[in-house]
């Protein structure tokens, strides 16, 4: 997106590019698929609350926009909208801008175009950047589930608090163990957009300081 070049621009610029470009694009594509993902989590967690022996509150995902509409409005589909955000920022530039930024200086040599090594650097990535971002996502889970009750936190910032003061800091990384079988398909993308970039072009693109 910032188009800076290692060699003209210096490191840190082109570091700093590349961290922008992966996250200006995560938060563009969050605006279009936040209500859908804030319906799918309502649901998931209205069928893991039935199965305790509670009673569904809703039928599908057209009665979670039906009823949510009514209660909230529009800005209920959105709630946690803001920190998810900063969330999806964190993630994905992270996951884009360090891997187009460390591939080049690690992976040298005969490891160079190498799809294990790829594979490898795009897993460490992937579990780093998920656990960065992890309790972000766990206020922003906490958000969504707010809608169509009573107020139960001020802010993003007042979620944050309550949950840390109330639970401790070892909640908001709950259910992070996931996320490292989850990275594999996460690091499978990065480093098959390599080697199809080869396969097509012969050579990859993004990653060099030219």
């Amino acid at each position: 997106m910032f188009n800076f070049k290692k060699d003209k621009d210096g490191y840190w610029k082109w570091f700093g590019g590349n961290l922008a470009s992966g996250g200006a694009a995560g938060a563009s594509s969050l605006f279009f698929v936040y209500s859908l993902d804030y319906a799918r989590t309502r649901l998931a967690n209205d069928a893991k609350a039935s199965k305790g022996g509670g009673e569904r509150q809703f039928n599908g995902l057209v009665d979670v926009y039906r009823k949510t509409l009514k209660s909230d409005g529009i800005a209920g589909l959105y709630r946690g909208f803001n920190i998810s955000c900063v969330g999806i920022i964190v993630y994905r530039g992270l996951y884009f801008g360090l891997y187009d930024s460390l591939k080049p200086v690690l992976l040298t040599g005969t490891l160079q175009d190498n799809f294990f090594a790829s594979f490898a650097l795009g897993w460490l990535i992937t579990n780093g950047a998920g656990l960065a971002s992890y309790p972000i996502d766990t206020v922003r889970r906490r958000m969504m589930m707010t809608s169509g009750e009573a107020v139960k936190y001020k802010s993003s910032l007042d979620a944050f608090q309550q949950i840390l003061a109330k639970e401790g800091a070892k909640s908001l990384f709950k259910g992070a163990g996931a996320n490292i079988l989850r990275a594999i398909a996460g690091a499978g993308v990065l480093s098959g957009y390599d080697q199809l970039q080869i396969l097509f072009f012969g050579k990859k693109y993004g990653s060099g300081g030219a």
